[in-house]
Formats: structure tokens, C-alpha cells, sequence
């Protein structure tokens, strides 16, 4: 998430230093000095701006997409260089603090509470308002530790999960808001709000909150744009933000707009860095580097600012002219042998990135984050639709294969997980059906699938997709396409594997059978 930031400053030709825990940070090779030290340790940090402000200057200090906003405000506040003050930046960084700074703004935002388990707060635990309630580490970010509780006995294990996602031991109980989820960035700057980006989040698989990709822009009414964008300036200013990126996970609730968190940087989830530029034009990440900088941003200029729409008396919104999608792979658990399709979706029309995260050998679950996706696409049209479909046309045709002697894989493929859910869900009455096989009847992969599906299952073939937008379909025309030996498989179990886990499901079990 950092490399547009380092790409954007090399470009404008200033020296760029990286500081990173890990020696191998992906950066590294593209900046011109690079310094192995723990974000969290603002000392060590603070001794390195020192360091450079005496030998070679020291003009600006950035971050985006990551949670050490607040350390880039210390750092700043600390050498006299333009920012969020540290003090808005913790505001926007802690959950508890952020909530409270809500409260007592009248701010659009849930019902709250605090556990610290300092304070043993985890024992006994009531909550003061209705179920459903969210649970969150009150210092975390990419969902880590965070899910939704519809009843109490599902609360204590969930606090205790966020809980251990916390460096500070402290979680958050917020009611839970209903409404579609949207992603905004923006700058500010000399009082002046500029919205770079509102785009759709699109959410699923409960109890957990995982985000499967983002559509830019959003297709939500003006009016309500303006509603959700009312109360995102709202939210800035109680936190006290100035100066620089703010980035909103804001919701559409029943009762009105309403804040999820704000932070103070740009977003990450490949939004700041790719599909605004892509939709835009705009490099945004240059524009907030120059605020850092301490330089007017050419967006504030008053020829810029009399292109946008005028949302409020300070709130101005760019909306980008064309349209960009972002969605996410994932695959079930076990370990990875091969993976297919990287060429076929490459192919896509209108594919900008394809960008894998997990490669062979890697160990793969079924996400309960945001960081444990197995990859991300990208694409660009002049239409909404077409982003949409070009995006998950690419996705689809990607295939995991996974190796067949993992526990964790016959698990799920056997229901013995309660989550996630299953990859094509039909009718009780239909899957009586299949449980009704005979387990001596055999599915012969040297036939087509056409020839030996049961007649009951064909309704489903296009109407049901799976987590990653193939169809029933699609999963048997894969499986196909990629299993070549002959072999002889249970009936009964071949179709339910494919119900479980597409066309994943059905690779495992050949290869099983095959041995």
C-alpha cells in the first residue's frame, strides 16, 4: 500500500527514506535509503527524523493505508512539519476515543462500550443496549478480530479473539448499524474538504465483516451522497482533524448517515492507490503528499474546485468520469499445489491489476479478515457495469488447486465447520436427494458432466455463484479443463463435494481418489 507513495515522490524527484520492521518490505528496493525499525517504537522513530533533519533535511512525513497514522502525526508535530495533530491522529487511530469524540458531537455513530482486560472487564461481560453487537480491537485495522455476536453467548469468545488482535488489550462492543457500507478518502486542507473517492463496499460472509472488493463510484443518489458526506465532515471535525488525508468507513443506516471508523490517512484496499487514479486521472496520493509537504494541492485550486460538485458550504466531490472495480479471490482451507486461469483472466477486457497473494505452497484459509484474501483484481470501464463484469469475469476464471492430504481441507469438505458457508446452497429437499445415492454409484470423470448430472441439479447450474463468481457451471467446465487422468469417483460425494467447495471440492477429491 505504500508504493504509490514511494513511486509519487521518486517521480517528483525527491529523496525518499522507508522505515519498516520488516528487512524485506517491499519498498525497499524503490527508495533511496531504507531503515529497519518497528512502527510502533515513535523513539526510534523520532530519532531517525532527527537524524535526517541535521545531515540531509527533513520535509514531510507520510504514510498510507496502514494503522501508524498516529506515529506520522507525532513525527510531524515533533519537527514542525504539516499534518493532523498527534492528538486527532490517536483520536483517529483508538476506537474508544474516536467513539467518545463522536458522543459528545451528537456525531451519527452506534452505542458503545469498552473491555479492557486490565480491568477484568472480560469477566461476566453484559452489554448495555440490543443484539446483534459488533466486536473490534479498539487498535486494529483489515478487520482483524472483528465480528458480529447475534446473542450473548456468542459474546465472551468473540471479545477474547479481539481482545488478542489489541497491543493494548482493550475491545470494542458497538451496536450493529444496518445499511450498505461505503468507502470515502478525501483531503483537507485550509478548512477545505475535497471528496476523492465514495465507492460501495461490498461486505459478506457473516459473523464476519469481510470486504470482497469495492466499486468506484458509488450508485447512490445525490441526496444521499450528501447525507452520508454531512456526517462524514462532522466526524472530522470531532475528531479534530486539519490537515491532510481523512479516510471514512461510513454507513447508510436506517436513521440516517453514520460513522463505522475515520481515519486519518488514505484508504488502502487498493482504492487511494489504484481504482481512484484508474477512474480518476488523478493521482491522489501525489495531491496528499504535496499537503505534506506543505504545498497547495492543484485540487484546491479554485479552476479544480469549480469542476466538483458542491456538497456543502466547505465539501467539494470529485467524481471521476469513468468507473473501476476492485474484487477479491478467495479460496477454501488447505495448502496450495497449483493455481490455473493467471493467463485467461489477464486476458480480461478492461483488467488494470492482477494482483495474487498466495502462490504455491502457501496455506490458505477461508477468510475471517481482510488480510487473508488470496488476491485482488482490478479493471477500468466507461461504464459501471462493465467494471463490474469485466471484474468478476477475471476473478472466476482463476482456480486454486489445493493438496489432497490436508486436515483442514476434508474438514470443511466435510461439514465439520460451521463457517464458512458453502460454496452452492440448494434446496433441503434437493440435497435429500443426493444423500439418498447410492454410495456405490460411480461419477466417471472420462464423461461429461452433462451426461451424468442429476436432472434436480440442472435448475442450479446457472443461477447459483459461488464465492468467486463462478457458477455451478463453470465449476464442472474447470474441473474438466484441469483434472485430466480417468478415474472412477463416488457419486454422492462428488456432488456434494461440489456443492461444498466448487470446483475446489471436486480437485480435492479426485486427486484423493487418484492418489
Amino acid at each position: 500500500m505504500q508504493k504509490p507513495a514511494v513511486e509519487s515522490a521518486k517521480k517528483l524527484g525527491w529523496h525518499v527514506t522507508v522505515a519498516d520492521g520488516n528487512p524485506a518490505a517491499l519498498c525497499r528496493s524503490f527508495a533511496d535509503r531504507f531503515e529497519k525499525i518497528d512502527l510502533k517504537d515513535l523513539q526510534a522513530l523520532a530519532a531517525l527524523c532527527s537524524e535526517m533533519k541535521q545531515n540531509d533535511g527533513l520535509d514531510a512525513v507520510f504514510t498510507a493505508g496502514t494503522d501508524f497514522s498516529a506515529a506520522v502525526a507525532y513525527l510531524a508535530e515533533q519537527n514542525g512539519l504539516p499534518g493532523h495533530t498527534y492528538e486527532a491522529a490517536c483520536n483517529a487511530t483508538d476506537k474508544i476515543r474516536m467513539r467518545k469524540c463522536f458522543e459528545a458531537a451528537s456525531v451519527g455513530s452506534p452505542k458503545f462500550m469498552e473491555v479492557d482486560v486490565k480491568n477484568g472487564d472480560i469477566q461476566n461481560l453484559t452489554v448495555p443496549f440490543d443484539f446483534p453487537v459488533v466486536i473490534k480491537p479498539v487498535d486494529n485495522m483489515g478487520a482483524r478480530g472483528c465480528r458480529i455476536c447475534r446473542t450473548e453467548s456468542e459474546l465472551n469468545q468473540a471479545v477474547k479473539t479481539a481482545v488478542s488482535f489489541s497491543r493494548t488489550g482493550r475491545a470494542v462492543v458497538e451496536e450493529y448499524m444496518d445499511g450498505p457500507e461505503f468507502s470515502l478518502d478525501s483531503l483537507l486542507y485550509e478548512g477545505k474538504l475535497v471528496i476523492t473517492g465514495f465507492a460501495d463496499r461490498h461486505i459478506f460472509y457473516p459473523p464476519y465483516f469481510i470486504e470482497m472488493g469495492h466499486t468506484m463510484s458509488t450508485n447512490i443518489s445525490f441526496e444521499d451522497m450528501k447525507e452520508v458526506a454531512s456526517v462524514f465532515e462532522k466526524g472530522i471535525h470531532a475528531l479534530g482533524l486539519t490537515c491532510g488525508a481523512c479516510k471514512g468507513d461510513m454507513k447508510l443506516t436506517s436513521h440516517g448517515g453514520a460513522v463505522g471508523e475515520i481515519a486519518a490517512r488514505l484508504s488502502g484496499g487498493y482504492m487511494s492507490g489504484w481504482t481512484f487514479p484508474y477512474a480518476s486521472g488523478i493521482n491522489l496520493t501525489e495531491q496528499a503528499l504535496f499537503i505534506a509537504m506543505g504545498i497547495k494541492p492543484p485540487l484546491f485550486e479554485k479552476s479544480s474546485l469549480s469542476k466538483m460538485k458542491k456538497l456543502s458550504e466547505n465539501v467539494w466531490y470529485y467524481e471521476p468520469k469513468k468507473y473501476s472495480a476492485e474484487r477479491a479471490w478467495i479460496s477454501i482451507p488447505g495448502v496450495v499445489e497449483e493455481i490455473y486461469g493467471y493467463e485467461k483472466a489477464g486476458k480480461t477486457r478492461g483488467l488494470k491489476d492482477l494482483l495474487p497473494r498466495a502462490e504455491k505452497g502457501s496455506n490458505v484459509v477461508f477468510p475471517v479478515n481482510n488480510v487473508e484474501k488470496c488476491g485482488n483484481c482490478i479493471t477500468l470501464a466507461r461504464t459501471r457495469k462493465k467494471a463490474v463484469i469485466s471484474c468478476e469475469s477475471a476473478v472466476k476464471n482463476i482456480v486454486m488447486r489445493l493438496k489432497s492430504d490436508e486436515q483442514t481441507t476434508e474438514d470443511f469438505l466435510n461439514l465439520k465447520t460451521d463457517f464458512p458457508p458453502s460454496a452452492f446452497v440448494i434446496s433441503d429437499e434437493d440435497y435429500a436427494k443426493i444423500e439418498s445415492f447410492s454410495d456405490s454409484t460411480i461419477y466417471d470423470t472420462g464423461k461429461s458432466w452433462k451426461k451424468q448430472i442429476p436432472s434436480f441439479l440442472l435448475k442450479y447450474t446457472n443461477s447459483l455463484t459461488d464465492w468467486n463468481h463462478k457458477t455451478m457451471k463453470d465449476a464442472l467446465n474447470q474441473f474438466e479443463t484441469y483434472f485430466l487422468e480417468t478415474v472412477e469417483l463416488p457419486y454422492k460425494k462428488f456432488w456434494k463435494y461440489l456443492l461444498r467447495g466448487s470446483v475446489q471440492g471436486l480437485m480435492y477429491l479426485a486427486d484423493k481418489i487418484k492418489g
